[in-house]
């Protein structure tokens, strides 16, 4: 019997989504539609923003676009297919679907954990060395540092699909979350995934611990340097410029945590699933709020360009 049940290799998984709850469907499909229409309007307004106003082109605003730009495409390889598979009674997703999606998935989830370290530096660069700024953060240099965290993180996401590959599926077939994700997809396999497993662990040290090690540091100089400010509107100023990053930074890495380091018991699957929620289709939304409501340079860029579409009209 264990032979026969080796021979048979899964070809197709189900996606469960939110089956769990099947009187809150009418109410969360329009909801997450709403959501993933205001990510995209919202992001693809930001970057518009930042490329025609000439006062936003700046290092700053040049990672910003790039998030927002990440953001788009992150959140794009998991709405569109959850939201079509509210409909569906059979949420049926081939086993090239599922590795593909999970393989743009992290690949811009590592690409966004590199920019959030850049963008710390990039905030570093700005607060610790003013005079030399411009210098320091170069446009070469700057569009070298997004390369560079691209290449980085889909290079992660190849070793991880490669590794993927190599695991076999006999059964069962059933996700109980609305996405590919590595830890159910590890739990379904047939294969010994210790390998997997330890790989998974130095990916995670090199991305997120390397990402939140250069973080910690350039906020270390940061605080040193804004605490050696003797007017108390410098220093708010000082802070102002980071608080943004900071809440951006905290709710991507800490949902993250809590998801992929929390054990995936029974009884833990339905709170990472809503976890899963958080960093996969609110964040994406967030970012564009977080980074405007308290930014003074994008609400006067916003405020021209109000002045110039009212003039347009009269």
């Amino acid at each position: 019997m264990s032979e026969e049940k080796n021979s048979t290799a899964v070809t197709k998984f189900i996606l469960l989504g939110f089956s769990e709850f099947p009187k809150l469907t009418i109410f969360l499909f329009p909801i997450f539609l709403g959501i993933y229409i205001m990510t995209v309007s919202w992001n693809v307004g930001l970057i518009t923003l930042i490329t025609m106003d000439s006062h936003l082109h700046i290092p700053m605003y040049f990672f910003l676009s790039n998030l927002s730009v990440l953001d788009i495409c992150y959140v794009s390889t998991i709405s569109p297919r959850m939201l079509s598979d509210f409909f569906k009674k059979q949420k049926f997703i081939s086993f090239l679907g599922c590795t593909m999606q999970y393989f743009f998935f992290s690949g811009l989830g590592l690409t966004e954990c590199c920019l959030l370290a850049a963008m710390a530096y990039d905030r570093y660069a700005a607060i610790c060395n003013p005079l030399l700024y411009t210098t320091i953060m170069s446009p070469t240099l700057c569009v070298q540092m997004v390369v560079a965290c691209c290449v980085t993180g889909f290079l992660g996401s190849s070793i991880q699909l490669c590794a993927l590959f190599q695991l076999h599926f006999c059964g069962p077939n059933v996700i109980n979350h609305f996405f590919c994700d590595l830890p159910q997809l590890l739990i379904l396999s047939c294969s010994d995934t210790f390998f997997f497993q330890v790989m998974t662990s130095v990916l995670t040290v090199i991305y997120g611990l390397t990402s939140v090690l250069v973080i910690m540091v350039s906020y270390g100089y940061i605080v040193a340097t804004v605490l050696k400010i003797t007017s108390a509107e410098g220093k708010s100023k000082a802070f102002n410029t980071c608080a943004s990053h900071i809440t951006t930074v905290t709710l991507f890495f800490g949902s993250g945590i809590f998801v992929y380091m929390y054990p995936n018991s029974g009884d833990s699957l339905s709170q990472n699933k809503l976890a899963s929620v958080l960093y996969t289709v609110i964040i994406p939304m967030l970012n564009p709020l977080i980074y405007s409501l308290r930014n003074k340079e994008i609400k006067e860029a916003l405020g021209r360009w109000k002045k110039r579409a009212f003039s347009c009209c009269y």
